[in-house]
């Protein structure tokens, strides 16, 4: 193997993807588990601290916090992918 694929600018990742899934709260993978969207394990965890934070520790708050912004994350993606007026009203 050659070294200079050893000084690669990429950087490294810190821990195995599953590893950091493991170590979520149960509530947290519980919800990640039923999520709309494919959420980064890194982004749902400085969501679910953000909320936290906010809602003073208090986990069901912060689950509340996580389907808002999920919500929020589908509006987007919808409107972005079939206009601003999906859906249309019947």
């Amino acid at each position: 193997m050659s070294r200079r694929n050893l000084r690669a600018g990429l950087r490294r990742r810190r821990a195995a993807p599953i590893a950091r899934y493991d170590r979520l709260p149960p509530d947290l993978r519980r919800w990640l588990q039923q999520a709309a969207l494919p959420w980064s394990v890194a982004r749902v965890e400085r969501l679910w601290a953000r909320a936290l934070r906010d809602c003073g520790g208090d986990a069901g708050r912060a689950l509340e916090r996580l389907d808002r912004a999920q919500a929020r994350a589908l509006r987007r993606d919808a409107a972005a992918t079939w206009g601003a007026g999906y859906p249309a009203p019947h």
